[in-house]
């Protein structure tokens, strides 16, 4: 038996479904108990109500980030890095409010702080450390965007955002849509 077919074999029989009653719109579910493998698939109703534009769930925890099409038979599944720290990490419900091909960068001051050798601008390319895609959210200077450094997928190394590998924000890029309901857990 591979080590994959093992760990999924013996997250299956592990795991522990929490309550069927999706979450309402205010309300932020308990995290469902993680397995030995936690790059699994995911069921929606949990977290969501209903999947209008779509859903993405970014567990913090488990640094995957799920995907539902509004069309409820497209599913993705992703790694991601996450924020560094509890205290970066914010937690709760957002949306996508834009999408943005070749994002610029600016540094908020705290981050300036913490980091005094951070440029005041970076431009699109790649030395942009949002990638080539980002998708904006409802909370300022939080997004999900792409990384040209690999190294910190499946990390905790952002300073707020979630970071996938570039090919992955693509694909996701061009399935969200603006008004797509996120939730960090």
């Amino acid at each position: 038996m591979k080590r994959r077919d093992f760990l999924g074999a013996t997250g299956a029989a592990i795991f522990t479904a929490g309550t069927a009653r999706a979450a309402t719109d205010d309300e932020v579910p308990e995290m469902v108990p993680h397995v030995i493998s936690s790059f699994r698939s995911q069921d929606w109703q949990p977290y969501f109500t209903n999947l209008n534009r779509g859903a993405i769930l970014a567990d913090t925890e488990s640094r995957i980030l799920h995907y539902w099409h509004s069309d409820y038979k497209t599913y993705l599944l992703f790694p991601c890095s996450v924020p560094q720290t509890d205290e970066l990490t914010r937690r709760g419900r957002t949306q996508v409010v834009q999408k943005v091909v070749g994002p610029e960068w600016r540094p908020t001051a705290s981050m300036r702080a913490r980091h005094p050798e951070y440029p005041e601008y970076i431009g699109p390319g790649p030395d942009n450390p949002l990638g080539p895609y980002a998708l904006y959210l409802s909370w300022q200077y939080y997004r999900i965007h792409g990384t040209h450094d690999t190294r910190k997928i499946g990390r905790r190394s952002s300073s707020g955002c979630i970071g996938l590998y570039n090919q992955n924000i693509e694909e996701l890029f061009g399935l969200a849509v603006v008004g797509t309901q996120v939730l960090l857990i």
